[in-house]
C-alpha cells in the first residue's frame, strides 16, 4: 500500500500525467542503481526470494520475471534482480536504431488499470544493445532478449533482419523471444501466418546452431497476440512444435478494448496496444488453451494482466511455467513481485507435500 498511496501518486504526476515522460524518469533512476553495485548487491540479497526453477534448460532463481517493454534497451539490467525478479526480459530490439511512432503514444487508464500504447519498437538497435551489455557487469538473473522487426525493413526482408539482431545479440541472451505479435508496427503479424513463421523460426534455429558452435543452444521463444482466433492459434501452436521452438509467451498487448472502463473511452480510443488489468482473464485462458492444445509440449510463459500475487498464481495454475510482469509493476509497484514469488513458493510446497503424502 505505501507504493500505491505514496509513490504512485507522485510517479503519475511527472511530467504532467504524461505516461512517457514518467517511465523515462524511472528508467534513468533504475540506471543509476543497475550501476551502484554494492547497494545493487544489498537489494538482491533483501528482495530477491527463492523459489527455484528450470524452464527450458534455464535454471531461474524464481519464476517471476519482467516483461519485454519497459527496459527495450538494456540500461537498468542490474536493477531487475534488485527489485526482486527472478528473470528479465529486455527489448523489443530491432536490427536498426528507429525511434518509434510519433508521440504522444502510451496513455495510462487509472480506473481500468489498464495502459495503451503504440511505441513502434523505439530502440538504439541491435549492435548498441550488443555494446551496452559487453560492458555491462553481471546481470545476476537469467535474460531473455526479445528481437523484432525494424520498420523500415519490408517483410520479404525479415528473416534477415531478425538474423542481424540474433547475431549481435547472441553471445547475452540465455533465451530469445520473437516478436511477430506487436500491434505497433504495420505488417508485423503477419509474420505468425504459418508459412511465414515456419521460414522465419527455420532460419533463426539454423543461425543459433551456428553460433553455438557445438555449445549448447539458446532457447527460441515465440510471442503471440491474444487476438488470434483458436484454428489461427492453433495452426502456430502446430508449427513452433514443428519447428522446435523452446516454448512461447502468452500474450502480447491486444487491440480489443473489453474491461475499459466508460469513463475512460478517451483512452480506448487511442490506437495501439492494451496491456494491464482487463487482459488478466483473457491472456489466462490463452495459456490454458496453448497447454491443452499441446499436451504440456511447450513451456509457457505468462504474460498479460498479472496485477497481484493471485493472478500470478492462477497463471500457474492455468499451464504457465514462467511469469512476467509490466502493468501490475506500474500500478502496484516492485513488491507484487515478491509476494507472487513468496505465493508461488506456498503453493509448490503444497503441491509436494500432497505429492509425497
Amino acid at each position: 500500500m505505501l507504493y500505491q498511496n505514496l509513490a504512485r501518486p507522485v510517479l503519475f504526476r511527472v511530467g504532467r500525467g504524461d505516461a512517457e515522460r514518467a517511465h523515462d524518469a524511472t528508467m534513468r533512476w533504475l540506471t543509476r542503481l543497475s550501476e551502484q553495485r554494492q547497494v545493487r548487491n544489498a537489494l538482491i540479497k533483501l528482495n530477491r526470494l527463492s523459489a527455484p526453477v528450470t524452464v527450458c534448460g534455464i535454471p531461474f532463481p524464481n519464476p517471476i520475471g519482467l516483461a519485454a517493454g519497459l527496459d527495450k534497451n538494456g540500461v537498468a539490467v542490474g536493477a531487475w534482480p534488485a527489485l526482486g525478479f527472478g528473470f528479465a526480459e529486455i527489448g523489443t530490439v530491432t536490427a536498426q536504431a528507429q525511434p518509434g511512432n510519433p508521440k504522444p503514444r502510451m496513455f495510462r487508464a487509472k480506473q481500468s488499470q489498464a495502459i495503451v500504447n503504440r511505441m513502434g519498437f523505439n530502440n538504439e538497435g541491435a549492435q548498441a544493445l550488443a555494446a551496452r551489455l559487453q560492458a555491462s557487469p553481471a546481470v545476476d538473473c537469467p535474460l531473455g532478449i526479445s528481437i523484432g522487426k525494424s520498420k523500415a525493413v519490408p517483410l520479404e526482408g525479415a528473416i534477415d533482419d531478425y538474423l542481424t539482431s540474433l547475431r549481435f545479440l547472441y553471445p547475452f541472451a540465455d533465451y530469445f523471444a520473437v516478436n511477430v505479435s506487436s500491434p505497433n508496427t504495420p505488417g508485423l503479424r503477419q509474420l505468425q501466418d504459418a508459412g511465414a513463421l515456419r521460414a522465419l523460426l527455420d532460419a533463426l534455429h539454423a543461425e543459433g546452431r551456428r553460433l553455438a558452435a557445438g555449445r549448447p543452444v539458446r532457447p527460441i521463444l515465440v510471442k503471440i497476440a491474444p487476438d488470434l482466433t483458436e484454428p489461427a492459434l492453433a495452426q502456430l501452436l502446430e508449427v513452433c512444435l514443428d519447428t522446435g521452438v523452446a516454448g512461447v509467451i502468452a500474450t502480447n498487448t491486444t487491440l480489443g478494448r473489453d474491461g475499459i472502463v466508460p469513463a475512460e473511452d478517451a483512452v480506448a480510443a487511442e490506437p495501439g496496444g492494451m496491456s494491464g488489468r482487463p487482459l488478466t482473464a483473457f491472456s489466462r485462458e490463452i495459456v490454458r488453451f496453448v497447454e491443452r492444445e499441446t499436451g504440456g509440449r511447450l513451456p509457457i510463459i505468462g504474460s498479460g494482466g498479472i496485477m497481484t500475487p493471485d493472478d500470478a498464481q492462477a497463471m500457474f495454475d492455468a499451464g504457465a511455467s514462467l511469469v512476467q510482469i509490466y502493468s501490475g509493476l506500474i500500478y502496484n509497484g516492485p513488491g507484487v513481485v515478491r509476494a507472487s514469488a513468496r505465493r508461488y513458493r506456498r503453493s509448490a510446497s503444497r503441491h509436494r507435500s500432497t505429492s509425497h503424502a
